[in-house]
Order: C-alpha cells, then structure tokens, then sequence
C-alpha cells in the first residue's frame, strides 16, 4: 500500500475511534497495534514493550509531574487568591481594571502551573463570579477567562514544551525561554482589547471603585509568592543554573513551603495533591507510550519520510507548507486535545519542518501557540467546558463560546505575530548562558 494511502486510513480509523467515544490512548494504541500487525506481522509486538520503556525511562519526563504537584500545593496554599485579590485594588484604577487583574492573574498562575483547565478552573472560579457581581457584560467575563487559562499551555512551565521538546528532541530549557515573549504579547494583546472595548461600550464593564493607596500597598506583599516562584524559575533555566526537571523539584518544594506559611499545609490536601497529580500523569504518559507506538509504526512503513520528500517536491514557498500545517493544526484542535495532537503530529512533521529549513525550537513555540485556540475552539475545546462548569448560574455554554471569539481572533493575531517575526520566539533562548 502506498505512503499516503496508510496515513490516510490511520486518521480515517482514529476519527472514527474518537467519534465512537473511545480514549484518546487506546484509540492511537490500538490502531499502532493493528497497522503493525497489517502491514508488519506479529513480530513488530516484541518491539512495543521496549518502545514504551524507552519513552518513560526519561529525566526529562519527571519534570511533568513535578509541576503537575507543583500547581496543585499553589492552588491548596490559596496563594492565587490573595494575588488576584491584590491585583484588583492595584489596577481598579483602569477601564475593566478587574477583567485586566483576572487576566495578569492568569498570565501569573499559568507561570507556577503548566496546564490551562488550572488556571481556568482556579482563576475562573475566583473572578467570573465577581466580575459577574459588579456588572460586568457575562460574555466578557466568561470569554476572557476561557482564554486567559489557556496561556497555561504556553507560559513556562508548560506541560505541552515540555512533551514536544521530548518527541522532537529539543531543548526543554530554550522552549520554555521561547514561550515567554509570546505569552506575555498575548496577555498584553488582551488587555488592550478590554481597554478598547469598554472605552467604545461602556455598558460592558463599569467603571470600578475607589481603592485608597493604603490598600494597595497593605495587600501587596500576597502577590509576592508567586512572583517570587515565577522568577526563580525563569532565572534558572535562563541563566543555565538547573536543568527543568531540577527547578521541577526545587519549585515544587518552593510550593509546599509556601502552603506551610499559609498554614493550608495539611494530610488531606497533601493527599488530594498526590491523586491529582498521579491522575494528570498517568493520563499524559499513557497517551504518549501509545503515541510513540503509533508514530513508530508510521516511521517504520517510511511514511513521515516519504511526507517529507512529497513536500520538498513541491514548488511552493515553504512558507505555504507552513501555513497549511498551521490550518491542519487548528482543524485537529476542534477534535482532539492538545496534547494528544503533539504527540500524534511531531513525529511527522519535525522532520519535515526541519528539512524546510525552519528552527524546531521556534517551530515547537508556535505549535503551542495554535493549541491555545485549540483550548478554546468548539466543539471539544475544554477550556470552555471546564469555564461552564465553574461559571455562576445563568451563564449558558453559548455565552461562553460568543464570549470567546474576539480572543480566538487575538490568538490568531498572536499566531501571525510569531510567523512573520521569527525573533520574537529565538531572540530570549539564542540569549541564554
């Protein structure tokens, strides 16, 4: 059978799986399992076990539930509370201050935690409520922070940099420095529009209350754990003082001393903490040990190469290509979840970018950038879902949905951004010591 027609009848056959209901690692396990079966025979299964040793057995990959645990002794110690709390009364003084706070208060979570359902849960249930409360148009308030959560897969640490930087063989330390300037231009493209937005209608957000500076400065000092927490990070993986897997550990130790000094620091919580964070794993690792079977399946029936060699012998700018990898990315994320289209998707077009002559660190950035509208695009988007789920009553899955597309548009603005302006991804990393 020829090249395209195996990769044809392998996305055909997992769709179909998908649509039937069944788990994203056992559709792509059991489809691995049959095309090597099909087109390798029995033997290829003596192959599987070691591949699945080989992925897991990875220093690497220690890093994820280490900021899985992490995230989980941030939201125990209540500390993403009392800096949301504090970054309200210190930017009350702006148009829509409160929807800015909720967003710099994303922006600063997704920094200690690595995963956007999070931070749209925990910042989600904080200030949609209150900003529902105060007057705020529901669609704004839903919308916004639907996609500010969904910085969580972008902002270092992320869980996502860290599972392409292991398929594609990549610096997970320079993914993470590459993440940063496009999270932050995305964060600063949002506030803009709330700016914007409440200036032209002011009926959407009105105008907030009067904090004395006396406030500020007596709440100002709740925002420095997790600063603190942020910085220390980015200044070692900058710097070059520790690998990510060694500011895993240090940062989640760093987490479990800040819930002591709250004092939320107990067995039960300690407990929920653990399950949590063996659930996340145990879900992440078991997608990628499928995903690596079924990519080794492809490679071995020479399918990522013969892609590779089909798109060289095609007389288009390589900027094309890239473009409709971009639109085939977007077209995955309305049915797939973002990590399950890593792990699908770099075995196959790693190699081809790289033979296109694009940088892998830039090309892995942008990727995370086009999942962000995968967090947040119907029908499977789980940003929204997890977003009704903690919306106060009244709030339908519709307003949610309407309320986001002004910030599906602004993702794809950020997307352009990163592919006419390569630097903004390569200029931090090509910095670091």
């Amino acid at each position: 059978m020829e090249w395209w027609a195996i990769l044809i009848l392998a996305t055909c056959v997992l769709i179909l799986l998908m649509v039937l209901g069944v788990p994203i690692a056992y559709s792509l396990g059991s489809l691995a399992l049959g095309l090597g079966i099909l087109f390798v025979g029995p033997k290829i299964l003596y192959l599987f076990g070691t591949l699945a040793y080989g992925k897991v057995n990875s220093f690497a990959l220690v890093a994820v539930p280490l900021f899985i645990l992490m995230a989980e002794m941030v939201l125990v110690s209540g500390a993403a509370r009392d800096a949301f709390e504090a970054l309200d009364k210190w930017l009350s003084a702006l148009p829509a201050g409160l929807a800015i706070a909720s967003q710099v208060s994303c922006t600063l979570f997704a920094a200690v935690c690595g995963a956007s359902t999070a931070t749209t849960a925990v910042i989600g249930g904080m200030a949609v409520p209150e900003m529902v409360n105060r007057g705020y148009n529901k669609r704004l308030a839903t919308g916004s922070i639907a996609a500010g959560g969904a910085l969580g897969v972008l902002i270092p640490p992320s869980i996502l940099l860290i599972i392409y930087g292991i398929i594609a063989e990549q610096s997970i330390g320079q993914l993470f420095i590459g993440g940063l300037i496009p999270g932050i231009i995305l964060t600063l493209l949002r506030i803009a529009y709330f700016v914007v937005r409440v200036v032209v209608d002011p009926s959407m957000a009105p105008r907030e209350r009067d904090v004395t500076w006396e406030e500020r400065f007596q709440c100002l000092w709740k925002i420095l754990p997790l600063v603190a927490l942020a910085l220390f990070m980015f200044i070692a993986l900058y710097t070059g003082i520790a690998t990510p897997t060694e500011v895993a550990g240090v940062g989640c130790f760093a987490s479990v001393v800040i819930a002591a000094a709250y004092r939320r620091l107990t067995w039960g919580a300690l407990r929920e903490a653990f399950v949590k964070t063996a659930r996340t794993t145990c879900f992440v690792i078991w997608i990628l040990v499928a995903a690596s079977s079924f990519g080794y399946v492809l490679s071995f029936l020479r399918v990522p190469q013969n892609l590779v060699d089909w798109a060289l012998s095609l007389e288009v700018s390589p900027y094309v290509i890239l473009i409709a990898v971009n639109f085939l990315l977007f077209l995955l994320g309305c049915i797939m979840d973002p990590a399950a289209i890593i792990m699908v998707t770099v075995p196959m077009l790693a190699p081809l970018m790289q033979a296109l002559g694009f940088d892998l660190i830039w090309f892995g950035v942008m990727f995370v950038v086009n999942m962000e509208l995968a967090e947040i695009t119907p029908p499977l988007g789980l940003n929204l879902y997890i977003m009704k789920a903690v919306a106060p009553p009244g709030i339908t899955l519709n307003d949610i949905i309407l309320g986001s597309i002004p910030f599906m548009v602004l993702d794809i603005v950020g997307l352009i951004l990163v592919i006419v302006w390569p630097q903004l991804i390569l200029w931090l990393p090509s910095t670091m010591m």
